[in-house]
């Protein structure tokens, strides 16, 4: 059965048979329900300030995407350190989540909290230069290998404003992105491949121009496709995670992005790299530590600690072609940054961060423990015999549905299945274990005890014992 037949018949009974095997579905139905009830019972204060949201709340939760976790209700945090975070009930959850990425090196780091208390009396935004600002960018050019940098408020912000700079650099209209992408809130990127055709998402809210226009779409791991759709010169960039991570993780093949490459400059086509969640692969993140070279790369949530704010990088020449692009234009307003990008309370956290928190010898704890929670998940899976595999992208780490790991945004869309995935995380959070509510994505930071780790995978393991029965 191709993966196309499966996306097309996903709502059948049958299909969902298929992707569930070992799984008793009855027995995984009542667990459900036997874990929302726990949940309702044990989380009578978040309860009531979920009510309380309700009246004044858009969706009852500050942004509409909080209630996409497995949780009756909102859960409300009422603390976060480390490793750890505690509910307003005063519950304790060992975090595997950490902000989506956004805490990726622990809850609230000692020396940028340190950092923030100094610069909360000395000014948070004068709209000029800070000192912090040029030991940053300086840094950044060392750990990234990308000599000239600019910043933004989020990642979003930050390929916003790279895809304006370089279509202005390079005078062309269109940018390309891999099927199943994702780039945050970029409007531009919101294309899918349905039935192999390019056609707007169907989840994006009040777009009213045809994004189809100048955003090309192909399947990740195509070299013939990418090469075909640059064929005809009018592609400013191609954006993409190194790794694609947010429809579950789909790794490059074996010489995938030294081919693709090759294929960009033979057509002129320039290369961004969304490295926000691939950061996870090491202090210069993916890109450096497989040799990748892009002419631009972004990093947004986990270089300021957790304050907001991203960065983003060019290559010398690249740089120049921006510069001269912005000199010869009209004056007013580019369209790229706001009023408190680069203020001087995110430049003094992500100073402190990127010096004393996100280092090699933090990473190289985060590896060890990663892999640790990896293998002893595949152990757990191949205990319960399911055919699913795990993916790990240096502190990163996923189990997906599948024997195998998916190629592509196509085949990693089939395998998503979220009534189960919901059941499985309730089911972890119940028992002090958070995971991300998209998919089944985990991070690990230095902060991590090993034996969270090994009560982890034993709470996992008991849950796969109640599910296949």
């Amino acid at each position: 059965m191709t993966s196309s037949i499966i996306k097309h018949d996903l709502a059948d009974n049958s299909v969902k048979q298929l992707l569930r095997r070992g799984i008793d579905w009855g027995r995984a139905q009542a667990l459900h329900e036997r874990e929302r009830i726990v949940f309702s019972a044990g989380n009578p204060r978040s309860k009531a300030l979920a009510d309380r949201a309700a009246a004044h709340l858009l969706f009852g939760v500050p942004l509409h995407w909080m209630t996409d976790w497995s949780t009756p209700f909102a859960l409300t945090a009422l603390e976060a350190s480390g490793a750890q975070v505690t509910d307003a009930d005063g519950h304790q959850y060992v975090d595997f989540c950490l902000g989506d990425t956004g805490a990726m090196f622990g809850h609230a780091p000692q020396p940028v909290a340190q950092a923030l208390a100094r610069q909360a009396t000395l000014g948070y935004t004068t709209m000029m230069p800070s000192e912090d600002a040029v030991w940053v960018a300086e840094e950044l050019a060392r750990r990234f290998g990308l000599p000239v940098w600019q910043f933004a408020l989020s990642a979003s912000d930050a390929n916003r404003f790279v895809l304006r700079w370089l279509r202005a650099a390079s005078g062309r209209p269109k940018i390309l992105v891999f099927n199943g992408c994702y780039h945050g809130t970029v409007d531009d990127v919101f294309v899918d491949l349905v039935n192999g055709k390019p056609r707007q998402r169907d989840s994006l809210l009040g777009q009213v121009v045809d994004l189809t226009v100048n955003t090309l779409v192909v399947e990740f791991n195509d070299l013939a496709a990418l090469d075909a759709a640059l064929a005809a010169g009018d592609v400013a960039c191609v954006l993409a995670e190194p790794v694609m991570t947010n429809i579950g993780m789909v790794l490059p093949q074996d010489g995938y992005w030294a081919a693709a490459q090759q294929i960009m400059r033979r057509h002129g086509t320039l290369l961004v790299l969304d490295e926000t969640h691939t950061i996870s692969s090491g202090p210069g993140g993916y890109a450096r530590l497989h040799g990748l070279q892009p002419d631009a790369l972004v990093v947004g949530k986990p270089v300021g600690g957790g304050v907001p704010c991203a960065v983003y990088g060019f290559s010398r020449s690249l740089a120049a072609r921006v510069e001269q692009a912005k000199r010869q234009a009209p004056p007013g307003h580019s369209g790229v940054g706001t009023t408190l990008t680069a203020n001087m309370l995110t430049m003094a956290a992500m100073r402190a961060n990127l010096a004393e928190v996100m280092t090699d010898a933090a990473y190289a704890q985060m590896l060890v423990l990663a892999e640790r929670l990896a293998q002893g998940l595949r152990s757990v899976i191949a205990k319960h015999r399911l055919p699913w595999c795990v993916t790990q992208v240096g502190a990163r780490t996923e189990f997906q549905f599948s024997a195998q790991p998916p190629v592509d945004g196509s085949a990693a869309e089939v395998i998503l299945d979220s009534e189960l995935e919901q059941i499985i995380h309730l089911f972890l959070l119940n028992r002090g274990m958070l995971i991300t509510p998209f998919h089944n994505m985990m991070l690990v930071c230095s902060h991590t005890p090993v034996q969270d780790i090994d009560r982890f995978l034993s709470v996992f393991d008991d849950c796969l014992q109640q599910l296949a029965g």
